[in-house]
């Protein structure tokens, strides 16, 4: 059962657990990063003007050019 939490999904995108904890914390870096500028953007609108919407575009490219 154990296995089965841990090992089902990273399998199911054709990836050994430490390869999808690497992908997953590389895309959780990205979107903090994308957060933070668009949070920096919201304030002063005139920096990262489009740092979050490329950010997220290519993360979202990432994800569909993944195996499933």
């Amino acid at each position: 059962m154990l296995t089965r939490l841990f090992l089902d999904h990273p399998a199911s995108v054709d990836e050994s657990y430490l390869e999808h904890a690497r992908f997953a914390a590389g895309f959780s870096a990205a979107l903090l990063l994308a957060g933070l500028a668009a949070a920096v953007h919201a304030v002063l609108p005139f920096a990262f003007e489009t740092t979050a919407s490329r950010m997220v575009r290519r993360l979202h490219a990432r994800i569909e050019n993944r195996s499933r």
